[in-house]
C-alpha cells in the first residue's frame, strides 16, 4: 500500500557552507522545482533561516533554538558547523481521505550548530523544501551536557517582510477545546499576549498565500504562535506546557534524541492551493498496520445533535427503542453507522464530569447495546459509540477488548481539551490500541489535526474546529465561518464540524435553540458541506424527523462519498466564497460555498476526462429550504454556473453517460 515509486538520492552527502574569513556560515536549499528557497545561518552568532519564493522574501532572516530547563538558551553564540544533503522523490496511497496517491517530493539540509565554550553542546536541525511548502524540526542529540534535559520553549521566529493581511484564531490560553473563528487580522495587529492556534493563514502583497502549521506531533506539546513583543512584524513560536511541569513543554528522555514535530510553511499562488496540499500529511510516518480492510469511511446517523427527536417512540431518549430508530433511519437512507453519544453506559451523561463508579463496558438498563448491534448489522448500519477520554484511559485495555469483541465499529473520544506533551501521548497510545482492536476513532473535544490520517488511518476526523454543534446555544456559526474554514482550520487535516442541519433560515429569523436546532445557511451550503469539508466521517446531525418533513437533497446526502481519490478548488477567496472538486472512481462531485453575499460561481469542467457526463445540479431556490434541481449532459469543453443566495451554496454531481 504504501510505496508505488521511491527515489532516494545521496543519503549523507557532505556540504560545503558558503563562508568566508570572519564571516557567517551559511547553506541555501531549494524545492525541487527551485521556486522555494531556505537559507540557514549562524548570522550574528545566533542559528537563524529565512525563506523566499521565485525570489521574493516571504519569511525575513529569523531566530531558531530552544529554551531550556538548565543552561539556558541553546540558539546564541552557535556556528554552522555540518551540513549534509539529500533528495526523496516517492508516492504512497492513503486508505482515507481528500486523495488516494500522494507525491512526497522534497530535497533536504541538515544541519549542525556547535555552542561555543567548554560543553561545545550541538543542535541538528532539518529542513525540507517542497514545491509547495517548507518544513523544519529541531534533534537534540544526546550528550552528556544535556542528559535528561527538559525544553521550556523555543526560540522560533516567522518575521515577516510585510504588514500581511493575515487570518487568525485567538485561543487565549492554553487547556481549551480549540474552538473558534479564524478572524481577519493585520499582521502588525498581532501582540505577545496573543495565544495563536494553528495555522495562521496570510497573503502577501506579491500573491503568494502561506500558512503556518505542525507536522507529526509526537512526545512533545503542541506548537502555539504569539506576537514578537519587540513591535516587529512577525510571530513567536511558544509550546503547550506540561501539566506537571508548568514550566516546561517537553522532557526528553535520556539516551535518545529529542525530535521536534515538524514546523511547516505551506505555500501556493492562491488559498485554494493550500487545500489541496498534502504537505502535513507527508511529514507524518507511515502507517504500521498491514490489514485496513476493515476501515470503512461513511455517514453517520446522530442522535445528540438534534435532542434525539424521533416519531413512533413514546419516551424518546437514550433507550433502545430511540436507537432503532435511528438505525432504521440509517439503514432507509444508505448510511452505514449509527452513532450512540453520551449518556448510553454506566456513569455517563453528565459529560464533562467522569463520575466514581463509571464503567465503559457496562450500558446502562435502558439500553441493549449487544441488541442494537445485531439490529444494526441485519440492516447494513455499524455501530459507534461515544466514550470520555478519562474514563477510556482508566479502562483502555478492557474497554477496547470488549467493544471490539461485542463488534462495534468506532469509537468517538471527547473531552480532551488539552494539547501538552501527556495528553499527545495519549492520542498515540490509544490509536495504537485501536488499531489493534479494529476500532475506527472519531477525536472530539481535540486539538488541531497533524497528519494523523497517514500513520493511524483508522482515525477517521478531528474536532478542534467551531461546527455545527454551536448553533444550539450561539449564532456564531455563520456563512463567512464556514467559508473560512476550509482556508484555515481546514488545511490541517479532517474536520469533525457535524453538518446536516435541514432546518435552514435566514440569518434574521435565525434563534438558538438545544434541540432541533436551526441553522443560518441555505439547503443549497448544508448539501455542499459534504463536498467542501474533509472528513472521513461524517455526521447526518439532523432529526429523522426534521429529514421526514423536508427530505429536499437528502438523496445526495445518502450518496456523496466521504473519501476521495482526487481533491481540486477551482476557486475561492477566503471567508468569501470556495468551489471544489473531488473525485471518487469515475464519479465527480463539485460543491460550492458562498457567504452572506449571494453570487454565481463559473465552474469550468475542463477536469473531466474525455467522454459525455451526466450533470445532476442543485442550487439554491428562493428559500432557505428549496433547491432547484436540474439535469443535463456535459463534456470537459463545458462550463457551469451555480446561483448562491446569500449564505448559500450548491452541489453538481458528474457521472459518466451511460
Amino acid at each position: 500500500m504504501q510505496s508505488l515509486k521511491r527515489t532516494l538520492l545521496a543519503g549523507s552527502i557532505l556540504a560545503a557552507l558558503t563562508c568566508g574569513a570572519g564571516q557567517a556560515a551559511e547553506r541555501s536549499l531549494a524545492s525541487p522545482d527551485g521556486s522555494l528557497v531556505v537559507t540557514v545561518s549562524d548570522t550574528g552568532g545566533q542559528a537563524r533561516y529565512a525563506v523566499s519564493r521565485r525570489g521574493t522574501p516571504v519569511i525575513q532572516p529569523s531566530g531558531l533554538g530552544l529554551t531550556l530547563d538548565m543552561g539556558g538558551r541553546l540558539s546564541y553564540d552557535v556556528t554552522l558547523a555540518t551540513a549534509t544533503t539529500r533528495s526523496v522523490d516517492q508516492t504512497y496511497d492513503l486508505v482515507v481521505g481528500k486523495t488516494r496517491t500522494a507525491r512526497d517530493h522534497f530535497n533536504e539540509l541538515t544541519v549542525q550548530f556547535v555552542e561555543g565554550g567548554t560543553a561545545g553542546r550541538k543542535l541538528n536541525m532539518v529542513f525540507r523544501a517542497y514545491d509547495d511548502g517548507l518544513a523544519f524540526r529541531y534533534v537534540l542529540p544526546d550528550q552528556p551536557a544535556l542528559a535528561g534535559v527538559s525544553i521550556r520553549n523555543e526560540e522560533t521566529r516567522f518575521d515577516f517582510a510585510a504588514d500581511h493581511r493575515c487570518w487568525a484564531l485567538n485561543l487565549g490560553k492554553f487547556g481549551t477545546s480549540h474552538e473558534g473563528e479564524y478572524d481577519p487580522v493585520k499582521a502588525s495587529s498581532f501582540r505577545e499576549h496573543n495565544l495563536l492556534e494553528l495555522p495562521v493563514v496570510c497573503q502577501t502583497e506579491g500573491g503568494t498565500t502561506f500558512a503556518i502549521a505542525e507536522a507529526d506531533l509526537k512526545n512533545s506539546g503542541g506548537l502555539y504562535l504569539t506576537g514578537r513583543g519587540d513591535g516587529g512584524l512577525g510571530l513567536q513560536g511558544k509550546l503547550s506546557p506540561r501539566l506537571d511541569d508548568p514550566k516546561s513543554a517537553i522532557h526528553s528522555r535520556i539516551g535518545t534524541d529529542t525530535v521536534s514535530s515538524w514546523r511547516v510553511l505551506m505555500v501556493g499562488d492562491t488559498p485554494g492551493d493550500l487545500v489541496a496540499s498534502n504537505l502535513i500529511t507527508s511529514l507524518n510516518p507511515p502507517t504500521a498496520l498491514t490489514d485496513t480492510g476493515w476501515i470503512r469511511p461513511g455517514k453517520a446517523a446522530w442522535d445528540w445533535w438534534n435532542g434525539s427527536v424521533v416519531a413512533g417512540v413514546d419516551r424518546p431518549g437514550m433507550n433502545t427503542a430511540t436507537m432503532k430508530a435511528f438505525i432504521d433511519f440509517a439503514a432507509a437512507n444508505k448510511l452505514e453507522y449509527m452513532l450512540i453519544d453520551d449518556g448510553w453506559y454506566v456513569g455517563s451523561g453528565q459529560a464533562p464530569a467522569v463520575l466514581p463508579g463509571t464503567d465503559i463496558t457496562r450500558p446502562i438498563p435502558e439500553i441493549d447495546l449487544p441488541g442494537l448491534i445485531a439490529y444494526g448489522a441485519q440492516r447494513g448500519v455499524g455501530i459507534m459509540v461515544w466514550v470520555h477520554w478519562k474514563a477510556l484511559d482508566d479502562q483502555m485495555d478492557e474497554g477496547l477488548a470488549a467493544y471490539e469483541k461485542l463488534g462495534i465499529k468506532g469509537i468517538k473520544v471527547d473531552f480532551m481539551d488539552r494539547d501538552d506533551q501527556q495528553i499527545v501521548d495519549y492520542y498515540h497510545r490509544l490509536l495504537t490500541k485501536a488499531g489493534q482492536h479494529r476500532l475506527m476513532v472519531d477525536l472530539h473535544g481535540a486539538y488541531r489535526p497533524t497528519g494523523l490520517i497517514r500513520t493511524y488511518p483508522h482515525y477517521m476526523t478531528q474536532e478542534g474546529v467551531l461546527g455545527a454543534e454551536y448553533n444550539k446555544w450561539s449564532r456564531r456559526i455563520t456563512a463567512t465561518h464556514n467559508v473560512t474554514l476550509p482556508f484555515t482550520r481546514m488545511l490541517l487535516g479532517p474536520m469533525d464540524y457535524t453538518p446536516g442541519g435541514f432546518r435552514n433560515v435566514t440569518p434574521g429569523a435565525f434563534k438558538p435553540q438545544n434541540s432541533l436546532p436551526l441553522v443560518q445557511t441555505t439547503r443549497g451550503q448544508a448539501l455542499a458541506m459534504y463536498v467542501v469539508f474533509d472528513s472521513p466521517l461524517s455526521m447526518v446531525s439532523d432529526s429523522p424527523v426534521t429529514y421526514a418533513a423536508s427530505p429536499a437533497g437528502l438523496d445526495f446526502i445518502s450518496a456523496v462519498p466521504t473519501s476521495w481519490d482526487e481533491t481540486r478548488v477551482l476557486s475561492g477567496e477566503i471567508g468569501q466564497s470556495i468551489v471544489i472538486a473531488r473525485r471518487k472512481g469515475s464519479d465527480w462531485y463539485v460543491g460550492a460555498m458562498s457567504n452572506e453575499t449571494g453570487r454565481t460561481v463559473k465552474v469550468p469542467l475542463d477536469f473531466l476526462p474525455a467522454g459525455a457526463f451526466t450533470a445532476d445540479i442543485r442550487q439554491d431556490g428562493t428559500e432557505p429550504t428549496a433547491l432547484v434541481q436540474s439535469s443535463r449532459a456535459v463534456t470537459a469543453k463545458d462550463s457551469l454556473s451555480l446561483k448562491l443566495a446569500p449564505s448559500g451554496g450548491g452541489v453538481i454531481h458528474l457521472s459518466p453517460a451511460r
